[in-house]
Parts: C-alpha cells; structure tokens; sequence
C-alpha cells in the first residue's frame, strides 16, 4: 500500500508529464485553450484545471462536430447549437463567432487530419471550488481535435442490436440542453457494452421513444411515414435534422409517405418497419434487433440505407455546408 506521497513542484511535475504517451493519448491531435490563449499539440498538456466549474460541477455546454476530407462538416449547425445551449444556462462564449470559428479552423490545421472529431467545450471558468457561477470571472472555451471512427454501417454493414435502457431520462429542460452533465449518457453506453449490444435507447416517462446516450432515433412505420420524437424532451440533433432534411428527397419521389415529428410508443418502436440511429459518429444506422426481437426482417432496410448513401454524399459534396479547413 502507498504511503508516501512526494509533493511536486513544477520542475518535477514537468518531469512526470514528459513520460511517454499512453496508447489513448495518441489519438488526441490538438487543443486550443482559451485559459492559455493558444494550441496544444502534445496531448499531455491537454489538461483543463480542476477548479473549472466544467470539472467539478458540471456547469457547461459543448458540442460535436467532424471534419471531412478537410472540410468541417455542418459546423454553423453546431456553434448555433453550442452558442443556444450555452445561452439557456446564461454562459457566453469568451470569443464571438469569427473568432470561434477561427479557432476551430485552426485547431485542425494545427493537428494535421483531415479526418477527425471536433469536441467544443465551454464552461464557466476557473474561480473556485464553490458551487456558485458568480465564482468564476471568464467562461472557458476548449476545442479538441481527435481520432473519429468509421461510420457504423460502414464497419457494421449487418445493422445495430440495441437494447431498451432502464436509466432514468433527463427532465425536458435538462433533455433539450447539451450539457457536460453526461451521468445518465455514460451509464446507458455502459449498460449497452455490458449487454454485448451497440446501443441502448430510452423511453421517457409516458412511455414514449426518447434518445439515446448520444444519438437520436426514429422509426419507419409499415405505411412508409418516417417519425421521430417531438423536440419537447430530447436534444435535437444536427444528424437527425440533417437526414430528415435529405428525407424529403425520397418523399418526392415516393419512397416515403411523409415526415412526422411526434410520440412513438414501445408497441409501435417494436412493430416498426425500419429502426434508424442518428448521430455525428454513427451518421445513419440502422437497427436489425431490439431487445432480441428482429427489426423488420432482421436486414438494414431500404430507407436506412438510402438516407445514410445521402448523408455520406452530403459530408463530401454540399458546399453549402463543408467549410474548408486548409486554404
């Protein structure tokens, strides 16, 4: 058992930091930190303080993002949504727009992919171990370039099995604000892995479809209408908004019937035709079992895999919304 336990200064703490990368930290490529007014790149120094009430109450918002091919995919959708998220628990970011837009750019200039994850994180700043905001003088702001993974369907091409949750939902306030506050998320992905399923997926308290630790969901119904959860209790995400703007496409031409926000009961998530995730990591996925029981024929299904072949060709070829990253 340790006993002794040396009190470092800050040339022996600099010693200890140099030691070498731990296998996960070499898929961190670069950090901007407002607290130190720059870009880090030797993922040892990514390092948030411990009385940032982002660390010790939770207090903060952030957000996704991904950069295709060398461009940031959607990235207007995710400021709005950090900048909304941080405007409902009375957080401004310390940059304006430009600039954050800048500072993400340049984040992944400075780690070098053009393929990666974008984390944005904004807290209320450093100030004290109390529990009060007014503690804290300047927000925080700290962007992280970092390893993504394939699209699901990509590495999954047989579909997601997933599994109902039995964590409590966040209260509609709480549901509809991306918050760091992720206990109830991480306890569903954990349920998810010990389970030896992808996903796990909740219903709230009227019984209803929810989310799930990171993505949304919907469902296709036997008459071809595509529906998802209403925006009142679950986080509204830009994947989701993003494909059921593209669903539109197969409304057109007769694929679908129609898009509808609303209630999705248990017996009708189960009998559905089609289960589709959505999220900034998964894109479009579709679902083949649910709590044992097979999705359709057990098979992706036709709308899946065709709002996913447009999500893909979206990420690469809309202009409109890929900003490039070099030049």
């Amino acid at each position: 058992m340790q006993t002794s336990f040396p009190v470092l200064g800050l040339a022996e703490l600099a010693a200890r930091i140099s030691a070498p990368l731990a296998p996960f930290q070499q898929n961190y490529f670069a950090m901007y930190s407002s607290l130190f007014g720059g870009i880090i790149t030797d993922p040892r120094l990514m390092l948030v303080p411990a009385d940032d009430h982002l660390v010790h109450r939770g207090d903060g918002v952030f957000d996704t993002a991904k950069c295709v091919a060398g461009n940031l995919y959607n990235l207007e959708a995710h400021l709005d949504r950090l900048e909304q998220s941080g405007a409902r628990i009375k957080l401004t970011p310390p940059l304006d727009r430009s600039a954050l837009r800048a500072a993400v750019r340049a984040t992944v200039r400075a780690g070098g992919r053009r393929d990666c994850l974008l984390r944005l994180l904004l807290g209320r700043g450093p100030g004290s171990l109390g529990i009060n905001p007014r503690d804290c003088p300047r927000a925080s702001l700290y962007i992280q370039a970092y390893a993504g993974h394939p699209s699901f369907m990509a590495a999954h091409p047989g579909g997601a099995r997933i599994i109902t949750s039995r964590v409590p939902v966040k209260p509609g306030f709480f549901a509809t604000i991306k918050t760091v506050n992720y206990l109830p998320n991480a306890l569903m992905k954990l349920e998810a892995a010990e389970a030896g399923v992808d996903f796990s997926v909740a219903f709230d308290d009227a019984g209803q479809l929810a989310e799930g630790a990171t993505e949304n969901f919907g469902v296709v119904t036997a008459d071809r209408r595509l529906r998802v959860p209403g925006p009142a209790h679950i986080l509204l995400g830009t994947t989701m908004n993003r494909a059921l703007a593209l669903a539109e496409e197969l409304v057109r031409d007769g694929s679908l019937r129609a898009l509808e926000h609303g209630d999705i009961a248990r017996t009708e998530a189960l009998a559905a035709a089609e289960v589709l995730i959505f999220g900034t990591t998964p894109d479009v996925t579709s679902v083949v079992e649910w709590d044992g029981q097979r999705i359709g024929d057990g098979r992706p299904g036709p709308i899946g895999t065709a709002l996913n072949a447009r999500l893909q060709r979206d990420q690469r070829e809309n202009s409109a919304l890929l900003t490039p990253v070099w030049g």
